[in-house]
């Protein structure tokens, strides 16, 4: 008899309902919200994120002079881009194969945009002395099913081809390097990924942008943007604030801008996190090239070690709430966590009787092409960039480069991509879209126990250019 996928495992037994990156004693103070009554910016950055923070910092070190206020519903860091896996990856075309699907005669200069970026985020880390264990593991794609052995061959193939340098590894090859029954072979890229510590990236930007001399109000809704003709107008619930420009870094929360409503939806990602392994549990697995890993399938799964060996696991069942829907009972989820527990102890049998500490979930923004996408309005004095789907660790710093570049007018690399340039399909409205969402899911996970045939929807959101993943 199956088990009821919704039963708690044992292995959640104590686990914190917490995010681990945010259950640090190292956690800064709040900053203070914005003092009431009007104020003046030269640029506003709307979010505390990864985008806006990457925004702020690099508009002081592109122009130190310029005033710049960061404003922030809650604290920096404290949503997305503090709970995420911190997966830094290369690719800003969230994965080779979508960059080759959407934009193959410019994926040689988005893969070299995609690794300076990287490297220019390492060197900020030592810069500005941020303390996120920014390791260049690479990542490792694992595959499970004897379909996805064949589709990593055809993978590694197509990047040796472009100039990766990838290996592909045989079932014995790919267990030598972490070991896993559930692993038939993998795809070594020992380059194109980095892993941090989310939440202490973030807080380490935001001292790197108070030092720069960034005035940084947390605690501070954002509730509507005006254009009076001359200057701009961020309303919030502290008060009004003028500016000459702004950037909207507002991801998965509705954005400011009515055109952008239906630009994204905003999916649950769950994840959890191990009590630190031992000495022995360690030497069972292997895992001595600490990579990020994650496996092939339509729902996959992606986990990591932690500083002190911890293995956090996430991804698999990502959730839509109808009418896009947010709020804080929905990071919790009984059913998806159960089910991560289950599949981590299939992936890693070895490690029976490890116990989960903590448990979460989280909001990310998606949009129909997967990667991040970029615009700008009200005669070019407001820039934004979202959409980036779970991979914007990374990414986020060349899409605040991007934005900075649109608000100066500039034509750059970056602005003459067309990556840069064209928009998404929109999702439709509802109920539409909620339909949708449950078919694709629903044909996604079907397609990983058929050997990932894709049926007639699939195939037809794939003609359209359409999507929607974990």
């Amino acid at each position: 008899m199956t088990a009821d996928p919704a039963a708690a495992h044992p292995s959640l037994a104590d686990a914190a309902p917490e995010v681990l990156w945010l259950d640090d004693p190292d956690r800064p103070a709040a900053l203070d919200p914005l003092p009431v009554g009007p104020t003046r910016a030269e640029l506003v950055v709307v979010g505390g994120g990864y985008t806006g923070l990457w925004t702020a910092l690099r508009a002081k070190e592109r122009r130190p002079e310029t005033d710049v206020l960061l404003l922030e519903a809650g604290e920096c860091g404290w949503q997305a881009s503090g709970r995420n896996g911190g997966f830094a990856a290369a690719s800003l075309t969230h994965g080779f194969h979508n960059g080759v699907e959407r934009w193959p005669d410019e994926l040689a200069e988005l893969d070299r945009l995609g690794a300076e970026n990287l490297a220019e985020i390492g060197r900020t880390v030592s810069r500005y002395d941020i303390d996120c264990r920014f390791e260049r593991t690479g990542g490792l794609d694992v595959a499970t099913e004897p379909h996805q052995v064949h589709e990593l061959a055809e993978t590694a193939a197509a990047m040796l081809a472009a100039g990766h340098d990838v290996v592909l590894l045989d079932r014995a090859a790919v267990r030598a390097e972490v070991d896993s029954p559930t692993y038939l072979a993998g795809l070594l890229d020992p380059h194109g990924v980095a892993l941090v510590e989310p939440a202490r990236l973030a807080w380490g930007l935001r001292r790197a942008c108070l030092d720069l001399g960034v005035r940084i109000h947390e605690q501070t809704l954002v509730t509507g943007l005006l254009d009076d003709g001359r200057t701009l107008e961020v309303d919030t619930d502290r008060g009004a604030v003028r500016a000459d420009r702004v950037v909207l870094a507002t991801n998965a929360f509705p954005p400011l801008l009515r055109r952008l409503r239906l630009m994204t939806v905003p999916v649950y990602d769950h994840v959890l996190a191990t009590e630190p392994l031992t000495p022995a549990q360690l030497a069972a697995l292997g895992w001595e090239g600490r990579q990020g890993i994650g496996d092939s399938a339509n729902l996959f799964h992606y986990y990591r070690l932690t500083r002190d060996h911890r293995i956090v696991w996430g991804g698999y069942d990502a959730v839509y709430h109808y009418g896009s829907r947010i709020a804080p009972p929905l990071e919790q989820n009984r059913r998806t966590h159960a089910l991560l527990a289950r599949h981590f102890f299939e992936t890693f049998p070895q490690l029976e009787g490890l116990r989960f500490t903590h448990r979460w979930g989280g909001v990310i923004d998606t949009c129909t092409r997967f990667a991040a996408f970029f615009g700008t309005a009200f005669d070019g004095r407001v820039a934004y960039a979202m959409g980036y789907t779970g991979l914007g660790v990374a990414a986020t710093r060349f899409g605040a480069d991007v934005v900075l570049d649109l608000l100066d007018g500039a034509e750059t690399e970056r602005t003459r991509l067309r990556m840069v340039r064209e928009r998404p399909l929109p999702f439709p409205p509802e109920p539409v879209r909620a339909l949708g969402i449950t078919l694709t899911r629903w044909s996604l996970e079907r397609a990983d126990r058929n050997a990932g045939r894709r049926n007639l929807w699939l195939r037809t959101l794939d003609g359209l250019g359409l999507g929607f993943d974990s």
